[in-house]
């Protein structure tokens, strides 16, 4: 199913530092504070490192990364490996149509750009239909309604979410590698006009809140 774009205007960042869980939260929640249009972040991280949700138990993260550092993201969803996945974060700023969406419409609407960029290069996949929610555990053994069904019938991406007063933080995980075109084919598919841009991240207000929220243990455990 082909979408019109829900976008007018989208900067596409392809951050490519490798930053440890913590950096790329920090990087995320800096980049909503400083918002001034649509953006979409691709980006890598370093080794051995994995992310749970924030409604997910500390406790039930650390059985399922075994080995793995791991850094509480500041959304909702499942438990997520980031050894081998491919990571992407839409920022969009309140005023806008996909911010003003209901969750599950704005997470529908993203995923089904994600799925086009993927037909797009060579990938069988498709949004999944209604299904019973799961909250928590390895995110891709638990699909929900509208994550991403691969040929296989299996779940290849999945997202989570967050609103705040200044828009909608929506940060993505696709389960398997992709082309390098990836990022530009999904900014494509959410908006009319996409610009390449070259961000230098603010790595003082960064430090600050990695050790404000993603490197505090009271972070980790809070409920």
């Amino acid at each position: 199913m082909r979408m019109s774009a829900v976008i007018e205007g989208l900067s596409l960042w392809m951050d490519d530092v490798a930053r440890s869980g913590p950096a790329n939260m920090a990087v995320d929640e800096w980049l909503l504070e400083t918002l001034e249009g649509p953006l979409l972040r691709v980006y890598r991280w370093e080794e051995n490192w994995g992310s749970y949700g924030y409604f997910v138990p500390d406790s039930e993260a650390a059985q399922s990364l075994i080995g793995l550092k791991r850094v509480r993201r500041w959304t909702g969803g499942g438990i997520v490996d980031h050894r081998s996945d491919w990571t992407y974060t839409l920022l969009i700023p309140r005023g806008e149509l996909l911010a003003g969406m209901k969750g599950a419409e704005s997470y529908r609407v993203i995923h089904q750009a994600l799925a086009n960029a993927l037909q797009a290069g060579g990938v069988e996949c498709a949004v999944a239909g209604a299904r019973s929610s799961t909250p928590g555990g390895d995110c891709f053994q638990r699909p929900v309604e509208f994550d991403l069904i691969g040929a296989a019938g299996k779940k290849i991406a999945g997202a989570g979410q967050r609103r705040t007063v200044r828009g909608l933080l929506h940060q993505g995980s696709l389960g398997m590698s992709a082309d390098e075109g990836l990022g530009l084919r999904l900014a494509g598919c959410l908006a009319r006009e996409v610009q390449v841009a070259e961000i230098h991240a603010d790595e003082s207000r960064i430090a600050d809140l990695m050790s404000l929220r993603y490197t505090a243990k009271e972070w980790q455990e809070r409920r």
